[in-house]
C-alpha cells in the first residue's frame, strides 16, 4: 500500500467513526467530542507529569502581530507555509465592486488588504517579543498552548493546516536552555512510552525552503539543534513526528533583544507536542474505541 493509500484509508476510518468531520478543504477538520476528550486528557497528563517544572502558563491567540512576524526568519525559511490575514478595508463603492466580482466569478480577493496580523506559524513566536528586556535571575520557563497554521494541504490526517501545539519554552542562559532541551528529551519519551506508543527519538531538521534550504537543513542537523519524537501512524517506513525538542541558540534573544540577568543575550529551547498528532497516534495504535484501549493507557489519561 502506498503512503497516499494509507493516508486515505486512515482518514476514511476516522471520518466513518465520527472522530473527524471534513470541511471540503484538505487538512481542515471538525473534531468530535470523543476526539477532543483525548486531546484535553493528554494535555492534563503532560501537566501532571511536569508539575515540578513550575512553568508560567500562557495562552496565545492563533494570530501574531505582523511586525513581530517579520522580525523572525519565517518568511525567509518557510514562505510556503505562511498564512497572512487579509480583510476588506474599502468604502461602499469598493464593496459593491467586490460583490460584483464575486457574483461574476472573478477574483474578488484582490480587493482585500493585509491586516496587522499573521496566522501564528508556531505557538512560541508570540512569547519572545513579550519578553524583550532583561529576564529575572534563573530565566523563565513558560507552558503555552495555541492553534497554529501551516499551509500544507494534505490527505494525511496527521498533517493538518490548523492544529494545536502544547509547548514548554525555556529562555535563559545557554546552559539553562540546553538543560531544558536535554531534560525534555527524556521526559517527552517517558510520557509517550507510558501511553504505549512505539516512539523513537531522531535527529531532524525543519523543512527549509528554497535554494539555501539544503544547507540550513544540514547545519541544523550538524549542530544537533532539533530532535523529533516519531511514531508510526500511516507508515512504518515514514513515521510521523508527534513532538519535537528544539534548541534555538540565541536567535530569538537577538531578534527580540532579550537579555539574561547578567546582561548577555538569552538563549532559548522548547519542547512541543502536536496535540492532534498525538491523539491520532493513540487512535491508530490502540483503536478507534477508547473504551477498548489498554487499561494502563486509560488510567494514565483518566479516560
Amino acid at each position: 500500500m502506498t503512503n497516499q493509500e494509507s493516508y486515505q484509508k486512515y482518514l476514511n476510518e476516522l471520518v466513518e467513526a465520527g472522530l473527524l468531520v471534513p470541511s471540503g478543504v484538505k487538512g481542515v477538520y471538525a473534531r468530535s467530542g470523543a476526539f477532543e476528550k483525548v486531546v484535553t486528557s493528554f494535555e492534563a497528563y503532560v501537566s501532571r507529569m511536569c508539575a515540578h517544572i513550575k512553568a508560567d502558563a500562557l495562552y496565545f491567540p492563533p494570530v501574531l502581530n505582523r511586525n513581530h512576524y517579520t522580525c523572525t526568519d519565517h518568511i525567509h525559511n518557510f514562505p510556503d507555509l505562511m498564512g497572512s490575514v487579509h480583510s476588506f478595508l474599502g468604502n461602499e463603492a469598493a464593496q459593491s465592486e467586490m460583490v460584483r466580482k464575486l457574483e461574476e466569478k472573478e477574483d474578488w480577493t484582490r480587493d482585500l488588504k493585509a491586516t496587522d496580523v499573521m496566522m501564528a506559524p508556531a505557538a512560541c513566536y508570540a512569547l519572545y517579543p513579550a519578553n524583550t528586556g532583561t529576564l529575572p535571575a534563573g530565566g523563565r520557563t513558560v507552558d503555552l498552548t495555541s492553534f497554529v497554521f501551516r499551509h500544507e494541504p494534505s490527505d494525511d490526517p496527521a498533517r493538518m493546516q490548523i492544529f494545536r501545539m502544547h509547548e514548554y519554552v525555556r529562555i535563559g542562559t545557554p546552559e539553562e536552555a540546553m538543560k531544558h532541551r536535554s531534560d525534555w528529551l527524556e521526559l517527552g519519551r517517558k510520557i509517550l512510552e507510558s501511553l504505549e506508543l512505539n516512539v523513537k527519538v531522531v535527529v531532524a531538521n525543519d523543512p527549509f525552503f528554497g535554494r539555501g534550504g539544503r544547507l540550513r537543513k544540514a547545519t541544523q542537523r550538524e549542530q544537533d539543534l532539533k530532535h523529533e519524537f516519531v511514531v508510526p501512524i500511516c507508515s512504518e517506513e515514514n513515521p510521523t513526528a508527534i513532538g519535537s525538542c528544539n534548541y534555538h541558540l540565541d536567535s530569538f534573544g537577538k531578534k527580540f533583544d532579550i537579555k539574561t540577568s547578567d546582561g548577555n543575550t538569552a538563549h532559548s529551547s522548547c519542547i512541543g507536542f502536536g496535540l492532534e498528532r498525538v491523539t491520532l497516534a493513540l487512535f491508530k495504535t490502540h483503536g478507534l474505541d477508547v473504551t477498548k484501549w489498554p487499561i494502563n493507557v486509560r488510567e494514565n489519561l483518566n479516560l
